[in-house]
């Protein structure tokens, strides 16, 4: 197999493994030439948000604004704190990043929450579109929000078709295991885009992935297995999900009123 040294490379969700993200770069090997995209959730759950965020963001990688970024930046949304929404970021992992800023990181905190602003809601690449979430099918790209960008998930995950004609859309955001037949650690594949946030943070898999997509392999390390890295190609740890198996929450909800749950074993 001949191997492009000019990569383009991709990574999920880290929230907050900063040992995990360093043991993954170092399997990859970067060089000058390679280019390499953050898909964000960088923050929140795993034990050092502050570092990871530090590393990113002065290495100028590009990175997505996630869910995780919103719920932070609707805490802190101008001089002020909006209680109700500390409450909600807190809850969701927001305990943890508090924590690693207040192991002398402090200082760090007013530039990176000015950094975090920044972060684009997508990135297209050309043959490439990068969003942390998804997109709303039923919108147009003119009328998708952020909340869809960075929220969306199983409207976007039962596309029956791609929504772009000419582009792959690469996602975090919904960790693939909840998604049918996917197993823990796998890449989830569907009409048109694929999911790579493995669920680092997830005691049932604990898989930090990267992917390179110019070399079609895939890069992973276990946070909860001493950092442990497997390298594989991609046809062999990518499983094709049936979107008939994804009901979209509003059609769920209708459904749950006349018919007593089942469970869907997808989390929302």
């Amino acid at each position: 197999m001949s191997v492009n040294n000019s990569r383009r490379i991709f990574v999920g969700d880290v929230h907050g493994h900063y040992r995990g993200l360093l043991t993954l770069l170092d399997a990859i090997a970067l060089n000058s030439d390679d280019q390499i995209y953050f898909l964000g959730d960088l923050i929140d759950r795993g034990p050092n948000s502050a570092a990871v965020v530090k590393f990113v963001s002065e290495n100028q990688f590009p990175c997505l604004m996630g869910n995780h970024e919103q719920m932070l930046l609707d805490a802190f949304p101008g001089t002020f704190i909006d209680q109700a929404a500390l409450q909600a970021w807190l809850y969701s992992g927001g305990q943890t990043t508090v924590a690693s800023y207040q192991t002398g990181a402090d200082h760090l905190l007013p530039r990176h929450l000015d950094w975090i602003r920044s972060l684009p809601t997508f990135l297209d690449l050309g043959d490439i579109w990068l969003v942390h979430a998804g997109v709303n099918p039923e919108l147009t790209l003119e009328q998708q929000t952020p909340h869809e960008c960075c929220w969306i998930r199983d409207e976007f995950h039962s596309m029956k078709r791609p929504y772009f004609d000419d582009k792959l859309i690469i996602t975090g955001h919904t960790i693939t295991f909840t998604l049918p037949d996917v197993p823990p650690g796998a890449i989830a594949k569907g009409e048109g885009w694929i999911g790579i946030d493995t669920g680092a943070y997830h005691p049932r898999s604990g898989w930090l992935t990267a992917y390179d997509h110019t070399n079609q392999m895939v890069y992973q390390v276990n946070v909860f297995k001493d950092n442990a890295v497997r390298i594989q190609p991609f046809d062999q740890i990518s499983v094709t999900i049936n979107p008939s198996q994804i009901i979209p929450r509003r059609r769920r909800a209708a459904i749950s009123q006349d018919v007593p749950a089942a469970g869907s074993g997808i989390l929302a």
